[in-house]
């Protein structure tokens, strides 16, 4: 029972951190209606932000502490996001408005081969460490009630933690603010939104800017366990399971698809890896993904599309 806890929990912490990543997604395609492609190249860009930042402002300021050297650095990551969302808004898509969707898909693909160029241009290109304290050593959990107890990774519960905060705090952003309401009127029909007065450009800068904090805090995460590499781009593609199964619409749907996700590779690697070969927690995702597009392919919680003529 303890094995089984372990996995089941490690599989949550996971989840969560996909989910972190799949809201970039939900967050693009709710205020503009197209898949973001450039969401993994984003996470890159923030987390090379980071982690170089938090190295040079300690030299640059002459700081001994490093919380308040991270601080820093993560407002200036915070601020290069922001000021990337109102370049993309000023440069691309002001001038897509009202496009077939594939337009917009394939700017997207441009602003990715931009970021990846870009980011390693002014950061580097090398393996960098990012540091922001959380705690690696593992720890025992209820030991009274399983002998040895249930063996945890304390950063993956400080990263569920940190991840399931952001993404209360984004949906309740989504639920319970005009702004969330308006992003929501500008993804169903761009000229409608603005016949009724809600500025078009803002909210895509404002929707950019929140997608590239949510990508700084997930590439921080990653970053704080893998290093920073150009191999984080690909982190993207593991969320694309969660939210083909949660439903590309909907925030609580990415967060539910990750769990399930992050809990179905975790049990399937254990208790079906031996009779497979292992390696099932590498393509799990996908096959569940495919059968959801096969049966249900607006995922558990998305809108389901009905075009009339």
């Amino acid at each position: 029972m303890a094995f089984f806890l372990e996995a089941l929990l490690g599989g949550l912490m996971a989840g969560m951190l996909y989910s972190l990543v799949a809201l970039g997604f939900v967050l693009i395609y709710k205020a503009s209606g197209v898949f973001n492609f450039a969401q993994g190249a984003m996470v890159l860009f923030a987390a090379l932000a980071m982690a170089r930042f938090s190295e040079w402002i300690p030299q640059w300021l002459g700081l001994e502490s490093k919380l308040l050297g991270n601080l820093i650095a993560f407002a200036i990551a915070a601020a290069c996001m922001f000021a990337l969302a109102w370049l993309i808004e000023r440069l691309v898509l002001r001038h897509l408005v009202n496009q077939e969707g594939v337009t917009l898909l394939m700017a997207t693909l441009g602003i990715t081969y931009f970021l990846d160029g870009l980011g390693q241009t002014i950061f580097g290109s090398d393996i960098y460490k990012i540091d922001v304290g959380m705690p690696k050593d593992p720890i025992f959990l209820l030991e009274g009630m399983f002998e040895g107890g249930v063996l945890v990774n304390l950063e993956d519960v400080y990263a569920a933690c940190v991840a399931a905060l952001l993404v209360i705090v984004l949906s309740l952003f989504f639920q319970k603010t005009g702004t969330g309401r308006a992003l929501r009127a500008v993804a169903d029909d761009h000229q409608a939104a603005q016949s009724i007065g809600i500025p078009l450009n803002r909210i895509w800068v404002i929707v950019w800017f929140v997608a590239g904090i949510t990508a700084l805090v997930a590439g921080i995460i990653w970053g704080s366990k893998m290093g920073v590499q150009f191999s984080l781009t690909t982190v993207a593609l593991r969320a694309l399971p969660v939210i083909i199964l949660g439903g590309l619409t909907s925030v609580p749907g990415a967060i539910i698809g990750g769990l399930i996700i992050g809990v179905g590779e975790k049990l399937s690697e254990v208790y079906l890896g031996p009779y497979v070969g292992g390696g099932i927690e590498i393509w799990f995702a996908y096959v569940l993904a495919l059968v959801f597009l096969l049966f249900r392919p607006q995922g558990l919680f998305g809108e389901k599309i009905i075009d009339r003529v």
